[in-house]
């Protein structure tokens, strides 16, 4: 019987010894594979090259390209370890967009940021297989996607509903200038989108009883100092500021001149106030190019643009600037004042 015995606890022994050997392998088995997924994930992956083609100029265009750069952070992507930026700037001049295109699409960018429609266009007739990220007035009657549901092709992104918005603009000019009659609309030379704005305008200002001209301006101090000589030696009452990127760079010297000349104008962009002017109404441009790197980081992890439906502008501001308004004598009715979402005093 104790011989027995001394077997079953033998056997027993060498039964404990090999299941902890067994759990033993088991645990180093699932450390090793852990180790080694580790280090895979901390190997350095593909970093992907982005193309931005703006008509405008690195400064002017700063505020907005920060933005995007923040937010595309905040989403993961750091310069340098995981995305890189390619910047093509034209420098307000248009003609230079397709040869700036057809150079980010040489360089085999993984993705094109077009700011606008001349650069959005540019960059869909340089590629159509490279992703585009475009922000654009009217993307659809521009012949960039077939329509906002449904982009198809390699172009999305989002809308700025500028053309929707410049009616009201006006109509805001109007309520806020007592006996306005003649409204100079400076606007951009070179820039073809902004003729189906100035269209939409010339169709409303008959209906507020007033005459709107047009007046094109190129994009530098000499040519907006000319632009606006031109509106007063016409007596306009008021300024509409047309979009566009190449003078939204020159914001400053626009809302400079526009001073000046002491005449109420009424801006596209929220900073044409933030740089001294009178009001602003429209979509928050700001937040639009957040929303754009949002398009940017699902298309890196492998979404088709063909696929992302193209967003409108959802943020809408409307700012006045009281102590513009004071420094040309302008006094502003409250029923226009209780409309706005900010009052600068």
């Amino acid at each position: 019987m104790k011989k027995n015995s001394g077997l079953i606890a033998q056997h027993s022994a060498l039964c404990w010894g090999e299941a902890m050997a067994r759990i033993l392998y088991l645990f180093l088995t699932i450390a090793m594979v852990v180790a080694w997924a580790i280090a895979e994930a901390q190997q350095p992956g593909k970093i992907f090259r982005i193309g931005r083609l703006d008509v405008s100029t690195a400064s002017g265009s700063a505020v907005l390209w920060d933005a995007f750069r923040k937010e595309l952070s905040s989403l993961g992507w750091t310069e340098g370890k995981n995305v890189t930026f390619e910047y093509r700037f034209a420098e307000q001049r248009f003609e230079r967009l397709p040869e700036l295109a057809a150079e980010l699409v040489r360089l085999k960018v993984d993705l094109i940021v077009a700011t606008g429609r001349a650069p959005a266009l540019a960059a869909k007739s340089s590629t159509a297989t490279i992703p585009i990220v475009m922000m654009a007035p009217d993307p659809v009657g521009e012949a960039l996607v077939a329509s906002l549901p449904r982009p198809g092709g390699n172009v999305t992104g989002l809308s700025n509903l500028s053309r929707e918005l410049a009616t009201k603009r006006l109509e805001i000019l109007n309520d806020t200038v007592r006996k306005l009659v003649r409204v100079g609309y400076l606007q951009q030379a070179q820039s073809s989108g902004d003729a189906l704005l100035r269209n939409d305008l010339m169709a409303a200002a008959p209906a507020l009883k007033l005459k709107l001209e047009v007046i094109s301006t190129q994009p530098t101090a000499e040519g907006i100092q000319s632009a606006l000589r031109t509106a007063q030696q016409k007596k306009f009452d008021a300024i509409m500021i047309g979009g566009g990127r190449a003078l939204f760079a020159e914001r400053r010297r626009v809302v400079e001149l526009v001073g000046k000349h002491r005449f109420p104008a009424i801006y596209p962009q929220k900073e044409f106030v933030d740089e001294g002017g009178l009001m602003f109404y429209g979509a928050d441009f700001v937040d639009v190019y957040r929303r754009a790197a949002v398009y940017v980081d699902k298309i890196l992890k492998g979404a088709k643009p063909a696929e992302l439906p193209v967003q409108q502008a959802t943020k809408f501001e409307f700012v006045i600037n009281l102590n513009a308004a004071k420094q040309i004598g302008l006094v502003i009715p409250n029923r226009v004042l209780e409309r706005a979402n900010q009052v600068i005093k």
